[in-house]
């Protein structure tokens, strides 16, 4: 019999993957349950095993290239038998469907920068084996590479097909640690996520599939009806505990996440979200942070239950959080179960934005810079304080103005006038 092997939906929102890399070839016998591939669905990259034994008698959609979820991908064979059957059919399904390239010939002509290095000793100079345009990587391997430094592209695999396994990624370290001139590129970054670091006129970038997710989700937030409420926080009480607490490494970022949870636990419409059948009502407080990926697009890492967690524990699961984040190793529910989310672009010197609804929350929450302002208090009396704008972005549907800002109000309070609270 043969079987073919389908493009996997990884996520429910998953209209078509793009194969990394192959990890069997062509005339290779695999195992039930064996990975067989590697998928980028919207924010990850993952293994994929096969739902069947047989040989893999063709590939239908090359590495590099993009499938619809459902079409056929590649084709196993039971027997050595059935295999020219297989190849016969696997020619046709590429002559009635091709696949979409992930860079399209109209690009061919963009320069691509080119990393040069002093040589490493112990490390093959020559170019090791790519699936399309992308290195043969196991997840295992990128990220011990993240953690070494490693430079995966001077890494020769030594895995099925050429594919870099951990191992490799210990040797080339090594080599490295003892090499006279430390692998440097020569060349700047780009000025840009997800682009070229000096674009030409007229030129198209295709998006990556991380981008078309945020485009996807974008579009489906335009039928929301929404409304924004802003609101002043002074937080010279806020930078003090901050100050106390990021040498053991606690960030504003966890700290701001641990308030908007506490606030949330008292007003848990805000924490909602709306359905055909009513208000829907989570079983726990999910506070998800908007983090900026490199190759253009961002994803939501989630700190689940942000209220009733220690401050410790939070820091420890943002810092894992954003690692893997940027090596595209979050699980789905790890970046889609949040029930509300913060959007802090005040590192950027930023005073104050709107952001846009995420499907399926009820809220977001857009945080600006704190800067020092004069400002009058009681009594008439000048002071300068430092202060930050918030603006609440919120679905008019299940929550009023009222509503948001009685949130407000309380996010306000612990921050201003009760942040000891978020160590307890």
């Amino acid at each position: 019999m043969i079987h073919e092997v389908p493009m996997p939906a990884l996520s429910s929102t998953m209209e078509s993957g793009k194969i990394v890399s192959w990890l069997k070839q062509v005339g290779e016998r695999v195992e039930k349950g064996e990975n067989l591939l590697v998928v980028e669905s919207d924010k990850a990259d993952m293994d994929v095993e096969s739902f069947h034994a047989g040989i893999l008698a063709a590939i239908v959609v090359e590495a590099g290239d993009s499938a619809a979820v459902g079409s056929p991908v590649a084709l196993l064979a039971e027997t050595e038998a059935e295999v020219a059957q297989a190849q016969t059919k696997a020619a046709a399904l590429k002559g009635s469907a091709a696949p979409t390239p992930s860079h399209p010939a109209a690009s061919a002509s963009v320069p691509v920068p080119v990393q040069e290095s002093a040589p490493l000793t112990g490390i093959p100079l020559s170019k090791p084996k790519t699936g399309g345009d992308r290195l043969l990587v196991s997840p295992l391997a990128k990220r011990r590479a993240a953690e070494l430094g490693v430079d995966l592209s001077q890494v020769m695999g030594s895995g099925p097909g050429g594919r870099i396994v951990e191992a490799d990624v210990e040797q080339a370290a090594k080599a490295t640690k003892n090499s006279a001139k430390p692998l440097v590129s020569s060349l700047p970054s780009p000025s840009h996520p997800g682009t070229s670091p000096n674009p030409q006129a007229d030129q198209v970038v295709p998006l990556t599939t991380l981008q078309q997710a945020v485009v996807r989700n974008m579009n489906a937030s335009l039928s929301v009806p929404v409304f924004h409420v802003g609101y002043t926080i002074t937080t010279t009480a806020l930078d003090a505990l901050y100050q106390n607490l990021k040498g053991k490494g606690v960030t504003m970022t966890v700290l701001l996440a641990k308030a908007v949870g506490l606030a949330l636990n008292k007003h848990p419409l805000l924490n909602a979200s709306y359905s055909e059948a009513g208000i829907r009502y989570p079983g726990a407080v999910n506070v998800a942070v908007a983090v900026a990926m490199e190759e253009g697009g961002l994803i939501t890492p989630v700190l689940t239950h942000a209220d009733c967690t220690d401050l410790y524990e939070l820091s420890r699961r943002w810092k894992d959080l954003v690692d893997r984040a940027r090596r595209k190793q979050l699980q789905p529910e790890e970046y889609n179960s949040g029930t509300f989310t913060l959007s802090n672009l005040g590192m950027f010197g930023v005073d104050r934005f709107d952001a846009i609804l995420p499907p399926g929350q009820g809220g977001i929450l857009a945080i600006g810079a704190s800067q020092p302002r004069v400002v009058a208090l009681e009594g008439g009396a000048i002071a300068v304080r430092s202060q930050m704008q918030v603006n609440l972005t919120a679905d008019h549907r299940i929550i009023y103005g009222a509503d948001a800002a009685a949130f407000l109000q309380t996010l306000a309070h612990i921050l201003e006038r009760d942040p000891g609270s978020l160590t307890h």
